[in-house]
């Protein structure tokens, strides 16, 4: 584990995991958590990614064991980012390896697009480009808006109304469903709100065209978050782009398919970094 003290003040969380080689310098690759949940929510990728690469898992502030500087401006896109920058810096890494899931996956993208000295690879699973109408009614589960129903249900009951409709199957493993809504439900009810209204501000097209580095995405075919047409915005602008579409209708592709998502993922940088990822 390492704290990273970010620009503004804020201790940021970042659990290592690192079984390389110890001769040898492996590449840093750096998975970032989506909404509501931290570092650990990578713990079923971690076993395959981690004999290859020295793989960093930040919770982002606020969230997990990373502290919270009050304000909105302290969930902005631009203190994500910063953060990011922060982290490959305390880990001595110019140019990192990233991926992110949801909006870990909206912030690798956009960190690959603004800081693209620093991006090696970037693979992110089923980000939304921006937050549309089908994804803020779904979120918002009944409630007025996505904000309101956190605040309303707070964290852990807003986790639990949501998961079988957006992220896994309704006959997921039940204890595995529990676990997702408890840790979920560790994050603090203001903040979550505050970083659910900070999303729906966002949008990635814009900066979709300036990310110079390979991307690898992955979505389910049928989701609900990240529509078909985002996808084609996706494909149709980022210049060295591959789409693999994994058959589900849930949004947590890389927890319904840990092996096939890492297998994919190791082989891609493989291709990027001259690094053999097999044994």
């Amino acid at each position: 584990m390492k704290t990273v003290r970010s620009r503004d003040g804020v201790d940021l969380h970042v659990a290592v995991h690192d079984f390389t080689d110890p001769w040898r310098k492996a590449p840093i690759l750096l998975l970032q958590h989506g909404f509501g949940r931290s570092g650990k929510f990578w713990f079923n990728l971690i076993p395959y990614l981690a004999r290859f690469y020295r793989v960093i898992c930040p919770d982002l502030r606020g969230i997990g064991q990373s502290a919270f500087q009050d304000g909105m401006k302290s969930l902005s896109l631009n203190s994500y980012l910063s953060d990011l920058a922060e982290i490959a810096d305390a880990f001595d890494a110019e140019r990192i390896h990233i991926a992110g899931e949801s909006q870990g996956g909206i912030l690798a993208l956009a960190f690959a697009a603004r800081k693209p000295e620093r991006v090696r690879t970037a693979s992110v699973f089923s980000p939304p480009l921006f937050i549309d109408d089908n994804a803020r009614r779904r979120l918002a589960c009944g409630h007025p808006t996505w904000e309101e129903a956190i605040l309303t249900l707070g964290s852990k009951a807003w986790a639990a109304a949501t998961i079988t409709d957006v992220r896994f199957p309704p006959d997921a493993d039940p204890a595995m469903l529990e676990w997702h809504a408890t840790e979920t439900g560790k994050s603090d009810t203001a903040v979550l709100a505050a970083m659910a209204r900070e999303i729906q501000t966002w949008s990635l097209v814009p900066e979709l065209g300036r990310i110079e580095a390979p991307v690898l995405a992955f979505y389910p075919s049928g989701g609900t978050i990240a529509a078909t047409e985002q996808q084609s915005v996706l494909m149709n602008t980022v210049k060295d782009v591959q789409l693999i579409r994994l058959p589900a209708r849930y949004h947590m592709v890389q927890a319904l398919e840990p092996a096939k998502c890492a297998s994919h993922l190791l082989h891609f940088i493989a291709l990027h970094d001259g690094v053999v990822c097999r044994e």
